[in-house]
């Protein structure tokens, strides 16, 4: 009689791949960030990343005067790297039923497991921009679509330089919706969208996400950032390994992913919080 092993229901480079895959579509706030995947397998748990400071603006020059060259200061980012980590426990039976594809189903929810603490990441990095690129609600409570418009004078002469992508809580998101400032998503070329955009207002497509609710108005926060503002650094492929649990007949497999992710231009995001 033969015997079904676990070697003949998982390949775990194969669904190492298959997660990796997944996650490309899977972190929402990927379009915000430059992915480098440079620096993999570079050793150590803490990354030394440049950022470059600006050199201010040129000044008018008379006839014969010397130009003072200014100095391109890069200043250095200390940044973590995390590992990112999630699995599931499979018994015989489920397995040997095939009943709803579970080691698909494993392959898909562990993809969706790291997917979601790095977009967790990403809005904490957010959540770091300082008071020089932050706007408080104009009037107490919960942010309004004015806030918004007001917010993006923070941007200077830069406001319509490039992409501008709005991530909001779904009450900001309504509030969008009813003004004349509002485009649908179907009023806006496809190859403008940023994936997940539900329309724009005031030049930003407009990202809703739960994990931005919150039931105290002065707590509530939004982000305008423009693509490239984040960097997301990448070491190593998702790794996929599996063990055989013999004591309770069941099949562990668990899925891993090092990463970081840090504010690489400061001047392309700006926070919004209420009062």
């Amino acid at each position: 009689m033969a015997v079904t092993e676990l070697n003949n229901l998982v390949n775990p480079q194969v669904m190492g791949d298959l997660v990796d895959k997944k996650l490309h579509d899977l972190i929402r706030f990927l379009p915000l960030a430059e992915v480098d995947e440079t620096l993999a397998a570079r050793p150590g748990d803490t990354l030394y990343l440049p950022y470059f400071e600006y050199i201010g603006d040129a000044s008018v020059l008379g006839e014969g005067s010397t130009l003072t060259p200014a100095s391109l200061n890069a200043s250095m980012a200390s940044v973590a790297v995390h590992k990112v980590a999630q699995g599931v426990e499979l018994t015989d039976e489920a397995v040997l039923s095939g009943y709803g594809d579970p080691m698909g189903q494993g392959a898909m929810q562990i993809a969706t497991a790291i997917a979601n603490c790095i977009d967790n990441e990403m809005l904490a990095v957010l959540a770091s921009i300082g008071s020089t690129m932050t706007q408080t609600a104009l009037a107490s409570g919960a942010i309004q679509p004015s806030d918004v418009n007001a917010a993006l004078e923070l941007f200077g002469e830069d406001i319509d330089n490039g992409e501008k992508v709005l991530v909001c809580s779904p009450g900001l998101g309504t509030l969008l919706r009813n003004t004349k400032a509002w485009l649908p998503a179907s009023e806006i070329a496809a190859d403008r969208m940023v994936r997940g955009a539900i329309g724009e207002a005031f030049g930003c497509q407009v990202i809703i996400s739960n994990k931005l609710k919150d039931a105290t108005p002065a707590n509530e926060v939004a982000y305008i950032v423009k693509p490239g503002a984040l960097r997301l650094i990448l070491k190593r492929d998702t790794v996929i390994e599996a063990d055989r649990n013999i004591l309770k007949f069941s099949n562990v497999i668990t899925g891993s992913k090092h990463e970081a992710c840090y504010l690489y231009d400061v001047s392309k995001a700006i926070k919004l919080v209420g009062q």
